[in-house]
């Protein structure tokens, strides 16, 4: 079966029943000349004691969707996706694990996969759709539909669907996702908008995917199976309800301790505890462990929504305390640590040359980044002993939160034409280390003196709901980020917002919270950004001592193979024997990264001297060295410099008259000459007569 409807300036189709049927759901999702496949399976087998869901959700994109062969040495995808898969599995994970039942304990899998790509439509979105369709037509428990697009604004016009190519020029760029009635998924950035305009443009978005929902209900009805249902855990309501009244101060007491370790430490014993006192009334069962999250939820919550109280003493609005110090690392070209409260982030920033850029080969082919932001997060940043392994997806996804916010306040590749790497080390985790990421990379990228637009911070935001009424916290801890219901990152410059991300946990956000949230966000971007300006208000006016030093200069186009050379053969000689990185455009534009400046100026003499034809000519009136390299009848060729020589005319070899110019001199002869003169065509006349009576005085 087939169904499709008209979205933005093309139709979307989903299809279902013809490929890939063993699935529980599969459907074909296709716009434009853009093919994504979805697939959505569950075990049989019961996983007994989970307090999670098993949910794994994966994206790929296979190079034949493309027409291209991988260029690896296995010319074949390998297991380890790129960036960019790993980044849009996250986008389908988020908002689809909210909408399956904690007590689904079934092994639960869903995969997407690129087949054919386009160059207009990234198909990231329709595997999202396909996602939430192959759930809906499963027999998976999935309190769907949802669908995503993306927003962005081109020209001052907001507009949802666009191609790849409005999506590069535009100033605001947004991925949403909603339900029928909210919005559950908001990822994106801009160049410093407007909190009004970053609402106008998630609404949007929501009324705009209205159209997938209903085809999915569509092809549900006519095609979905019958939905399983959850193993029932039997619980003890009675004995719950008496254990988290028994416990109740002394949960409060517990979850109060402002220490991230301490109250950690506390609750852990506290379950504990009541596991072992109740284990004869519960009969063994999981009761007392149910009743302990249920318990520390309410008290939570309570403190939040009654007393208008967090669980540090803080008010509703209140930030953490922040204390920054800049130029912690002697040697980094640019390092800051950023402290807010428990959550701490070292950055740092290394200045490199267009030799340094990120490589990367995906279906539109192969690109360069020429900034980059890594985020690491170690076990010891939450007082913890694992494994050290490369970077997950929770690496990645902060990474790219966090590099997307500053992209819209870097200089222009023209104005400052370094490579800018950044990274985070995540040195303590109490919330939000992706928005002290933000922080510590201004600072770190100010202290380096990259001439960044404005200082960018960012804040995470929380929300407690009670029925219909909204309770939004500023700059939340991990617990309320755990036992919340949203968590809404939000960074910028005092001018507006350059990166978002909203994360929920229940049905859908409405506009109204969203706008509150977006608001209380700005107040508390506006703090963070006073007390970072204290430490630093300005990048500093040069890079570190320890930068490469640039230079820019400018050589005629037809002269570039005079640098470059057979093979690359000059230009490598020039970069060795100068120690320096030489980025030459076809403009004739060549840019010099240099360790010093007279290393610099080595370089431009070397360039200079293949480049321009005046640059490696002989001084008027001076006398030189030189060797016969050449004799004809009117005279000898001298060679006076490298690849430089002039002409010794027959009159000018001797004193007296000559019948040969042999009489004088052979080839191979090394003597002393004086320019003469230089014509306009950059012949040289040397004497050597001249020098002979000079010497002689006569």
């Amino acid at each position: 079966m087939k169904v499709e409807t008209k979205f933005g300036d093309s139709r979307i189709s989903i299809e279902t029943g013809k490929l890939a049927r063993q699935a529980s759901g599969s459907v074909v999702v296709a716009m434009g000349e853009t093919m994504v496949m979805a697939a959505a399976q569950a075990s049989f087998d019961v996983r007994e004691g989970l307090d999670f869901l098993p949910l794994t959700v994966d994206y790929q994109e296979r190079l034949y969707s493309v027409g291209r062969i991988p260029g690896n040495y296995f010319r074949r995808e390998l297991g380890r996706g790129s960036e960019k898969e790993t980044l849009t599995a996250r986008i389908i994970d988020r908002p689809i694990r909210p909408l399956i039942t904690r007590a689904w304990t079934y092994e639960t899998q869903v995969i997407c996969q690129a087949w054919s790509v386009d160059d207009k439509y990234d198909p990231d979105m329709l595997a999202l759709l396909g996602a939430s369709t192959a759930l809906m037509l499963s027999d998976i428990p999935f309190d769907g539909p949802i669908a995503g697009t993306r927003v962005c604004r081109t020209d001052g016009k907001l507009v949802t669907a666009p191609t790849q190519a409005q999506v590069a020029a535009s100033d605001i760029y947004l991925i949403v996702v909603s339900s029928a009635d909210a919005v559950v998924m908001v990822e994106g950035g801009a160049r410093e908008a407007s909190e009004s305009d970053i609402l106008e443009a998630i609404f949007l978005a929501k009324d705009a995917v209205q159209p997938l929902l209903k085809l999915q209900l569509e092809l549900q009805k006519a095609a979905g199976k019958e939905k399983r249902k959850p193993i029932e855990v039997v619980r003890d309501e009675e004995l719950i309800e008496r254990i988290k009244s028994e416990r109740r101060s002394e949960m409060l007491e517990t979850l109060t301790v402002r220490e991230k370790q301490p109250r950690q430490k506390g609750l852990a014993a506290l379950k504990d505890r009541m596991k072992r006192d109740y284990a004869d009334a519960s009969g063994g069962s999981s009761d007392p462990a149910e009743a302990f999250r249920r318990l520390e939820s309410d008290v939570l919550r309570g403190l939040i929504l009654n007393d208008g109280k967090r669980i540090d003493g803080r008010s509703l609005t209140d930030v953490r305390p922040i204390d920054c110090e800049v130029g912690i690392l002697p040697r980094a070209h640019g390092s800051a640590v950023f402290t807010r409260g428990e959550t701490q982030s070292l950055g740092t920033a290394t200045l490199g040359s267009s030799y340094d850029e990120q490589r990367l080969e995906s279906l539109i082919g192969d690109t360069s980044k020429a900034f980059m932001l890594n985020y690491n997060f170690p076990p010891y940043s939450t007082g913890e002993v694992k494994r050290l392994s490369s970077p997950g997806r929770r690496e990645i996804g902060h990474g790219a939160l966090a590099e997307r916010a500053l992209k819209a306040v870097l200089p222009v590749s023209e104005d400052f034409p370094y490579t800018i790497r950044v990274v985070s080390e995540v040195l303590e985790s109490n919330g939000s280390s992706s928005m002290a990421s933000v922080c510590s990379a201004t600072l770190s990228l100010m202290d380096a003196g990259v001439p960044i637009k404005a200082p960018v911070a960012g804040v995470a935001m929380g929300l407690i709901m009670d029925g219909d009424e909204a309770t939004i916290l500023t700059d939340i801890l991990g617990d309320e980020d755990h036992l919340g219901d949203m968590d809404f990152k939000i960074a910028g410059t005092s001018a507006g917002v350059t990166a978002v991300q909203m994360d929920i946990k229940i049905k859908g956000v409405t506009r109204p919270v969203m706008e509150r949230a977006l608001s209380q966000a700005k107040d508390g971007r506006l703090h963070i950004l006073e007390q970072m300006g204290k430490v630093l208000a300005a990048p500093r006016p040069e890079v570190s001592r320890y930068a490469p030093k640039m230079t820019v200069i400018e050589i005629p186009s037809e002269k570039i193979k005079d640098v470059i050379g057979p093979g690359g053969k000059i230009i490598k000689a020039i970069q060795s024997e100068t120690e320096t990185r030489l980025d030459v455009e076809d403009s004739g534009k060549i840019t010099i990264f240099a360790p010093s400046q007279e290393k610099a100026e080595a370089a431009i003499d070397a360039i200079r001297k293949r480049t321009d034809p005046r640059a490696n000519l002989p001084d008027i009136g001076r006398v030189y060295e030189g060797k016969v390299v050449k004799i004809v009848d009117f005279g000898a060729f001298v060679e006076i410099m490298p690849g430089v020589d002039g002409l010794v005319h027959i009159s000018q070899l001797a004193r007296e008259r000559l019948k040969s110019v042999r009489d004088a001199v052979a080839e191979g002869d090394v003597i002393k000459v004086k320019v003469l003169e230089i014509d306009k065509f950059n012949k040289i006349r040397l004497s050597r007569r001249v020098v002979l009576e000079e010497e002689s005085g006569k």
